[in-house]
């Protein structure tokens, strides 16, 4: 039987109300922040990106654990500020802000990544009307992009941030609207498992930032590099090596501190603190053999986990880590996990060798962490949402 949290699953089951849900374990965060810091140079500051699991328990957890908190919307600059997290150390980034959220972080005293030229003339507005100057962060586009990554957000054209060569005139703009720049954010991708393309992507970024910081209205205080740690999911990938890492953000650091003295320079993390920390657990309602194909119909599925399924099947699909929590030995087999939604894309696990599983046993999605249930579209179908517990 597997445990989780100190606790066997069946009791976890039990507890929780029954299947679906999704549990977290804080204790794993902790290590896993631990780890982190233990790796990297102690002049790094470690923000977590709220839209990797925004559950306000564990943004509570990381709040305690974390140096800032990142939002993407009123809703999750909500659950920061709830936190206690003091506002000079939460940033609201997006490239779709409305007038109302901007004038809630300029309330709020929250950095307002800037991403476009509209949207910095908005909050200026909302500062003319509040009496009150906005905290401003530039998003800068990058003319590069993070190689191998998951999911490029930078080099070309982007919908995020703005593009290098607009900067200096936007820079010059949030000097003549009075606002209070702070600093910089760039981010070229995510998931990345390459220790030697994110040191690449971090020189890349420093060395543009610090070209933008001549022309900037006021000296550099913080410079938000993103983030782009990747975890691994799939058969054949390895963890990322933290050691190189660390020594690439050692000399970003000198970098920064011989041009702008005093700057935080931080990582802005999501997945790669949460996503190892949390599982998805579902109910097998039957057993069923089509073709020769033993097929496991499960109470879970896409509408709650997405990500594991293939996302709607607009990527090559590979199967998350999965196994039968309460049979972690004997008799093993071929066979695909599915959800009770009637497409067959409602699926969790594809041919895939486990336990041999009956009606009752409990499906085990590893890796659930991150971009889970809030990234999935749960009023699919009109099955109910599953439950979610932090340990």
């Amino acid at each position: 039987m597997l445990l989780f949290g100190g606790m066997r699953l069946d009791r976890l089951a039990a507890r929780v109300g029954g299947t679906p849900f999704y549990a977290y374990d804080r204790a794993r965060i902790a290590a896993r922040v631990a780890q982190l810091r233990a790796a990297l140079p102690a002049g790094v500051q470690v923000h977590y990106a709220i839209k990797a699991n925004p559950m306000p328990a564990v943004v509570q957890c990381l709040a305690g654990l974390a140096d800032g908190l990142d939002v993407a919307s009123a809703g999750e600059m909500a659950v920061a500020l709830d936190t206690g997290m003091a506002p000079q150390q939460i940033s609201f980034a997006g490239p779709g802000k409305r007038a109302a959220e901007l004038a809630q972080a300029v309330a709020a005293g929250v950095l307002v990544s800037v991403e476009s030229g509209n949207q910095l003339e908005q909050l200026a507005q909302a500062c003319e009307r509040q009496g009150l100057p906005a905290r401003v962060a530039l998003r800068i586009n990058p003319d590069f992009a993070l190689r191998r990554a998951g999911m490029r957000m930078g080099g070309g054209a982007q919908p995020f941030g703005v593009d290098a060569q607009q900067a200096p005139a936007l820079l010059a703009r949030i000097g003549q609207l009075g606002l209070a720049f702070e600093g910089l954010h760039l981010f070229a991708g995510s998931q990345n498992l390459s220790a030697s393309a994110l040191a690449e992507t971090q020189e890349s970024c420093m060395t543009l930032a610090l070209r933008l910081a001549e022309v900037a209205p006021a000296p550099l205080r913080s410079l938000n590099i993103g983030g782009g740690l990747g975890v691994p999911y799939f058969p054949g990938e390895q963890p990322l090596a933290l050691a190189p890492l660390a020594d690439s953000l050692q000399r970003q650091l000198g970098r920064l501190a011989l041009a702008a003295p005093g700057a935080r320079l931080q990582l802005e993390l999501g997945r790669y603190l949460v996503a190892e920390a949390g599982i998805y657990v579902c109910r097998v309602l039957e057993r069923k053999l089509s073709h020769g194909q033993v097929f496991l119909i499960t109470d879970g599925g896409l509408h709650h986990h997405l990500a594991a399924s293939g996302n709607f099947g607009q990527r090559v699909r590979k199967n998350y880590p999965v196994i039968i929590g309460n049979r972690m030995h004997g008799e093993r087999e071929i066979a695909s996990v599915v959800g009770p939604l009637c497409t067959p894309l409602d699926l969790l696990a594809d041919q895939m060798m486990l336990a041999r599983a009956q009606a009752g046993d409990l499906v085990v999605v590893l890796q659930s962490g991150a971009y889970g249930l809030s990234a999935s579209p749960t009023a699919f179908l009109g099955h109910p949402l599953p439950a979610e517990v932090l340990l």
